[in-house]
């Protein structure tokens, strides 16, 4: 049973959300990274919310975890209503990671794009990754179809729903960043209004990705990336972090509880305190 589907979700407002996607779009400005944290539930977003980001994304990985859930396990009806929920729940603009839109035709990544928006979205995510294991990623072609049929959809109406098109090779073992970069060309030609390839962390192939297209341009923040600093000045133009808080809170779950079964002590308590102090600021009005 979908755990959100007992949840009643307010009907977004059309000029609420048009003014959050324009704002989310205004906020991609090259050379100043918009930093874009990664929240899994409501109250991770509060959380993030008060502390000055100016918009989240969601996370598959991070949302599939709250479900006792492995990455890519996530239905869309679940995806959509999570991101429902996440974007009733703040007036920042929120971006939804819908994956490859859970369709290998474009018909379908098209429809996955209309129910984002009908939730209430300021933008989501296709990505060119396939849930085959003989095919790791689409046809190039096939790829960027995918792409221009979500970019009409996300672009028909009065909300421009911003559109980020992800090249996943890096990710699915074949780091090659020629077809990377071929690959976000024909997305930005499909209609794209930002451009991502998680994977890519070492600064000159950042640098040549981010000069051969002119689209806004997302690094994901990974233990070898670049400085903020450092990506600013080649460029770059949104930082985020993918389900990396959602695992470290995970992380520091854990650790408590194996201090507490296998050492009978407390020290956790002295990490729960600024948790504590956080949640009473973000959740106290």
């Amino acid at each position: 049973m979908n755990p959100l589907s007992s949840l009643v979700m307010p009907t977004p407002t059309e000029h609420g959300q048009t003014e959050k996607a324009q704002r989310f779009l205004a906020l991609h400005r090259p050379g100043e990274p918009l930093l874009m944290p990664n929240p899994w539930d409501r109250g991770s977003a509060s959380l993030l919310a008060s502390l000055g980001f100016a918009a989240l994304a969601t996370t598959s990985s991070g949302f599939a975890a709250t479900l006792g859930r492995l990455d890519q396990s996530v239905t869309r009806d679940e995806a959509i209503a999570h991101s429902a929920w996440m974007a009733s729940g703040t007036d920042l603009p929120v971006s939804a990671d819908l994956e490859n839109c859970f369709a290998d035709d474009p018909e379908g990544v098209a429809e996955t794009v209309r129910l984002a928006i009908g939730a209430g979205l300021a933008g989501c995510s296709v990505e060119d990754s396939t849930d085959q294991e003989d095919v790791l990623v689409y046809d190039a072609g096939l790829a960027a179809e995918r792409v221009a049929a979500a970019a009409q959809a996300a672009h028909e109406g009065p909300v421009h729903l911003v559109l980020t098109a992800r090249a996943e090779n890096y990710l699915r073992g074949n780091p090659d960043l020629a077809d990377t970069i071929a690959r976000l060309q024909s997305f930005q030609e499909a209609g794209a209004d930002v451009l991502f390839a998680p994977g890519v962390n070492k600064l000159e192939e950042i640098r040549q990705l981010v000069s051969s297209v002119d689209r806004p341009v997302n690094v994901l923040a990974m233990a070898t990336t670049p400085s903020v600093a450092d990506l600013a000045a080649i460029g770059v133009s949104r930082v985020s972090v993918g389900g990396a808080f959602a695992l470290e809170a995970l992380g520091a779950v854990a650790n408590a509880a194996r201090e507490l079964r296998e050492q009978g002590t407390y020290n956790y308590l002295e990490l729960a305190r600024p948790g504590g102090a956080a949640a009473r600021a973000a959740f106290g009005s």
